[in-house]
């Protein structure tokens, strides 16, 4: 016999999601479109963020204005061999680049508010399979987008600039992150274990690796750090790094204001109650996003996952114009009008015959997609966008004009 929590009609939500990253988000604001009563919960598990998940708090969002950062310095160099002269010395200040940056992350959480999401901060975890903790409720449906965490503290919200770093680790996050601490002027080595860039063509990944090195990244390569001693407290403070060669005996040492490990991140599933499902396949709860093994660990692979998720459950529309805020432009404050749109033919399968955008590098957007191929609506919408990037607005246009 059903429990009550199985009765048709008994749910507080017909959606539950327990998360707070960009596929929630995604999967969220397509429901609602739908009608669907959504109920959002993150997992502030261990850090100082919460709504917004790795894409806004720690990866895209704020690893992109940081390196918009750096390229303005660069800009700055590049201007007096175009006539600009600079009178002063330039001085980069962390601290007001970081609450620059940290004033936009957290201005994107009211998303949430504005598409009529029920949102509660607190930590949501299964206490039956069809109910959580966090403030009781039931739903017909629970989908887990948590994501996955750094265990160290978080680079983009250090309130002191961090000074000569070493960042361990080879990914392309070790990279973005050692190449805009470097663009704004501060001594960065790169500590490799084996190889750049692994899964990645390694023509190109040797190329990025000289490409670093000749503006000014120092690499160590075929080491690991095998003990970290502080010698001197503050903001930052001294510490003295002694790494291992991974093919000899030999130890080297050397000292760093920071450290910072860029060697992989845990699924933030541990501590959510999945116990209490009693089995691993349970018909009415999905996962999306990094959690999922095997799976592209990007921001526009989760959007597009909570998107199709949402469509699949509770049916679909399609849209055609939209305005976006080009990233570079929202710590300046500089114009938000920026407009994208395409005309479709509705008696063709909505195939598209006109292709608008207003906005920075219209040119080299408009470009790629000048192509006599038939494209449709339907082939813009099922598109995975370059993130984050102008022409990604093309895959997510959301506003009908007919």
């Amino acid at each position: 016999m059903n429990s009550s929590e199985d009765l048709p009609g008994s749910y507080d939500f017909n959606l539950i999601i327990i998360g707070g990253g960009s596929g929630r988000l995604a999967a969220a604001k397509e429901a609602v479109k739908y009608g669907k009563k959504d109920f959002v919960t993150p997992t502030t598990l261990g850090t100082r963020w919460g709504l917004g998940g790795t894409y806004v708090n720690v990866g895209c969002i704020p690893k992109k204005l940081m390196h918009q950062a750096a390229l303005l310095g660069q800009a700055l160099k590049d201007s007096q061999n175009y006539g600009w002269k600079v009178e002063d010395t330039v001085k980069h200040y962390w601290e007001k680049m970081t609450e620059s940056v940290q004033n936009h992350t957290d201005s994107l959480s009211w998303a949430l508010w504005e598409k009529k999401v029920v949102y509660e901060n607190v930590y949501g975890k299964f206490i039956s399979p069809r109910r959580i903790k966090a403030t009781n409720n039931k739903a017909e449906r629970f989908l887990i987008a948590t994501g996955e965490q750094p265990s160290s503290d978080d680079l983009f919200s250090l309130p002191y600039c961090p000074g000569k770093t070493l960042v361990f680790g080879a990914s392309y996050v070790a990279l973005e992150c050692a190449g805009f601490l470097a663009g704004i002027g501060l001594d960065v080595t790169v500590m490799v274990q084996s190889i750049l860039l692994r899964g990645f063509d390694q023509d190109m990944a040797n190329k990025i690796g000289e490409h670093v090195e000749e503006h000014g990244i120092k690499f160590v390569r075929q080491f690991v750090p095998i003990k970290v001693e502080q010698i001197e407290a503050g903001t930052p403070g001294r510490l003295k790094v002694t790494a291992q060669s991974t093919s000899s005996e030999e130890i080297i040492k050397g000292e760093f204001n920071m450290v910072l490990l860029a060697v992989g991140r845990d699924s933030c599933t541990r501590t959510i109650g999945l116990e209490t499902m009693g089995q691993t396949i349970v018909p009415y709860i999905y996962a999306i996003g990094d959690i999922l093994e095997g799976k592209l660990e990007l921001t526009p692979i989760a959007i597009q996952a909570g998107r199709l998720l949402s469509q699949r459950l509770y049916a679909g529309t399609t849209s055609y114009l939209s305005f976006f805020w080009p990233l570079e432009w929202t710590v300046p404050s500089r114009d938000n009008k920026c407009y994208a749109k395409i005309i479709c033919n509705l008696k063709d399968d909505e195939c598209v015959v006109g292709f608008h955008v207003l906005g920075p590098n219209a040119g080299e957007v408009t470009q790629g997609f000048a192509l006599m191929c038939g494209l449709t609506k339907q082939q813009l919408d099922s598109a995975i966008g370059i993130h984050p990037a102008c022409a990604e607005i093309f895959t997510t246009l959301s506003v009908t004009k007919r």
